[in-house]
């Protein structure tokens, strides 16, 4: 039998949620491989977060965090299934971690990649399927070239996709099902909105020393 660290064992219990004995035991019946063992959690159906998210989420928290300097501001709701839950400093903290994820990330646009809509997708198919570097490669090339970068594509305008902040070995994904098992109730984002000042006014450039010669009536050479 394939001897399993400590350390492997909590790696899978971060990813899914599942208690001690059964992320061991998954490990133990796949080989020590982390991809393998969650794949045999979901099937049992053990992993804490699996079982909890088909659970409504009616409570919750909207939540607004401003930027330092005040440049980006954040509006977000975040879902949980009782205000008992809603009202602990750890789903707080949740909420404004997440808050301040979607501030340090200005390519993302969706929860998830379910929300993306087809439409989004398919102008990125046709973008890069006009890219240059694809003009001289066979077809079936370019499609899986092109398949990969619309994958990536997707990955950054979902928010669950996105490496955590202060912990860049998780997803945002894998923070919330951290939540749910230590919560014990679904969480979901529902919504959010990120504000840049300034963001969709057009700046107009102005010539200080041609302004100051025009008040002036002098001629700038």
């Amino acid at each position: 039998m394939v001897e399993i660290s400590a350390k492997l064992v909590k790696e899978l219990r971060v990813k899914t949620g599942a208690g001690m004995m059964d992320c061991k035991k998954a490990l133990q019946e796949n080989q020590g491989e982390i991809e393998k063992a969650t794949e045999w959690l979901r099937q049992k159906g053990i992993t804490s977060a699996e079982k909890k998210s088909g659970r409504q989420t009616a409570e919750g928290l909207v939540h607004s965090y401003i930027h330092t300097g005040g440049r980006i501001g954040v509006l977000v709701e975040i879902n949980c299934e009782t205000d008992f839950v809603a009202r602990r400093d750890e789903f707080k903290e949740l909420v404004q971690n997440i808050a301040m994820q979607i501030a340090a990330c200005p390519n993302v646009e969706y929860v998830n990649q379910a929300n993306i809509p087809q439409t989004i997708v398919n102008k990125e198919i046709e973008i890069e399927m006009g890219r240059d570097d694809l003009g001289n490669k066979p077809e079936n090339i370019k499609e899986k070239i092109v398949q990969g970068r619309i994958e990536k594509r997707k990955k950054d305008l979902s928010l669950l996709d996105q490496p955590f902040i202060k912990d860049s070995s998780i997803t945002v994904e894998e923070l919330l099902k951290q939540n749910i098992s230590q919560l014990g109730e679904n969480i979901q984002v529902r919504r959010f909105t990120r504000f840049v000042l300034g963001e969709g006014i057009e700046k107009h450039e102005t010539d200080f020393a041609a302004e100051v010669a025009a008040q002036t009536g002098q001629i700038v050479g």
